[in-house]
């Protein structure tokens, strides 16, 4: 006499909870991977500059590492204790001055909506509001509420058209120089104004990512704007100020 053989219960729920859990494990691996591939790199490489004016430090093997290189001084706590205490008002005093020899020349504005990229914990944000700029953010990789929020100036956090001025003294710290004017460009309203400070003359410190050797390469990448002004400045190590405006779209070829 034939009987039928089962599967005792529990080893079948034992291979069901197996295979479910094996699938779920290669569903996120799944996702990691499309992850990684959209986000690990915003551009899969430099162009080379016609005037040979720029160039990228080697080292990063992935932009991942980037990352991580950068953040190792951003959250630096020895570095944040002195940008919040010895550094903050002597740095307020300096921007301020910037900022308003900019409002003299109508570059900026009460009214203006404005961004400071890569301003670590916000006293270029701050020095904006005590010049009574009231609508200006910092962003950066690490937040500092409230006046710094989270984000990566290769793909800024915002809309485009955002913004009528935006600030940054961090140029020499984008591995992909070309991405970050392109934030600008994109993120800037037309006829709104961008102000770089950036060192010619020196080399920056150990964390940055580009060495720019002339403005030439930033009047190239910045495709969509005109230069208004070039000048000499002393900005905490950073000698040169340049100053684009965007084009209204019928100036735009």
């Amino acid at each position: 006499m034939k009987t039928n053989q089962t599967k005792p219960p529990i080893l079948k729920y034992f291979l069901l909870s197996l295979f479910l859990s094996l699938a779920f494990i290669l569903l996120l691996l799944s996702f990691q991977f499309k992850y990684q591939q959209n986000t690990s790199n915003p551009t899969n490489e430099n162009p080379i500059y016609s005037s040979g004016d720029l160039k990228i430090r080697p080292g990063y093997t992935s932009y991942e590492s980037y990352i991580q290189r950068q953040l190792h001084k951003t959250l630096n706590p020895k570095l944040r204790d002195i940008w919040i205490t010895r550094d903050w008002d002597r740095k307020i005093q300096v921007f301020i001055q910037f900022f308003q020899d900019l409002k003299q020349k109508q570059l900026l504005f009460n009214e203006s909506k404005a961004l400071a990229i890569g301003a670590r914990v916000g006293q270029e944000v701050e020095a904006l509001r005590r010049v009574g700029v009231s609508d200006s953010v910092g962003i950066d990789l690490v937040p500092y509420p409230p006046l710094v929020i989270k984000g990566d100036f290769h793909n800024q956090p915002f809309e485009n058209e955002t913004f009528d001025y935006e600030f940054s003294n961090v140029f020499d710290h984008a591995l992909y120089p070309h991405k970050f004017v392109g934030e600008i460009e994109r993120t800037l309203k037309p006829r709104g104004v961008c102000v770089l400070h950036v060192a010619l003359s020196r080399r920056s410190d150990k964390y940055s990512a580009n060495d720019l050797y002339s403005v030439k390469p930033l009047v190239e990448m910045f495709k969509i704007s005109e230069v208004v002004h070039v000048r000499k400045v002393d900005g905490f190590g950073l000698d040169t100020e340049v100053v684009f405006r965007k084009k209204t779209s019928d100036l735009i070829r």
